[in-house]
Parts: structure tokens; C-alpha cells; sequence
């Protein structure tokens, strides 16, 4: 599965990601870049798929990729009874202009 390269190294890029699903799963929603909000919907539905899960792996999972463990407790029992009868699609992009210092397209990546 090709992926975008951020303009960060591997590691940087996959903290940055971790950070970005950790504060969205805390806060519902996050303001950032659209290029990263595409990237960030697809682990923010993997965490969410994984919570409706609810076997000990998926915990394991959730637990190994998250930062906060409050953020995979609220994956486990809130979400997980939110999106119970939805099938994917967890999260929405609304644009929202570009940043005035160097014209990136801005958006708001919030859960449905």
C-alpha cells in the first residue's frame, strides 16, 4: 500500500501519525493539513475497526499503537458502541482554507 512521505523520515512520520490518531481519538477532532488528514483517517478507522473488535490482540494492538492509554480505553468502550452498526467511514475532512504562513491546504479531521 503506497502512502505519503510527509516530508519526514520513517520514524518521524509514523510518531507524527501516532500523535495525530492518539489526540483525535482523545478530542474527536484535530486541526492539521489535508495531505496528513488523509493519511491520519486511515489509522484513526483501523484503531475504530480493531475497538469493535474487542478481543484481547485487537487491545494489544490498540495499546502498542497509541500513546495514551486513555485515548485506547475510550476506543474500547465508547466507540466501539458508537460505530457498532456502521461498517467504516469513521471519520469526515472539512476543508477549511490555507495557513497564512505558507499557503498549506488546512482542514478539520473530525469523527462522524
Amino acid at each position: 500500500m503506497a502512502q505519503r512521505k510527509l516530508g519526514r523520515r520513517s520514524d518521524h512520520r509514523m510518531a507524527m501519525l501516532r500523535n495525530l490518531t492518539t489526540s483525535l481519538l482523545l478530542n474527536g477532532r484535530v486541526v492539521t493539513t489535508v495531505t496528513r488528514a488523509k493519511e491520519l483517517r486511515k489509522l484513526a478507522d483501523n484503531m475504530i475497526t480493531l475497538g469493535k473488535r474487542g478481543d484481547l490482540h485487537a487491545i494489544r494492538q490498540v495499546n502498542s499503537f497509541l500513546f495514551n492509554n486513555e485515548a485506547a480505553k475510550k476506543v474500547f468502550t465508547e466507540y466501539n458502541t458508537k460505530y457498532a452498526d456502521r461498517k467504516g467511514g469513521y471519520t469526515r475532512i472539512i476543508k477549511t482554507g490555507v495557513r497564512r504562513g505558507d499557503a498549506s491546504e488546512m482542514c478539520i479531521i473530525e469523527l462522524v
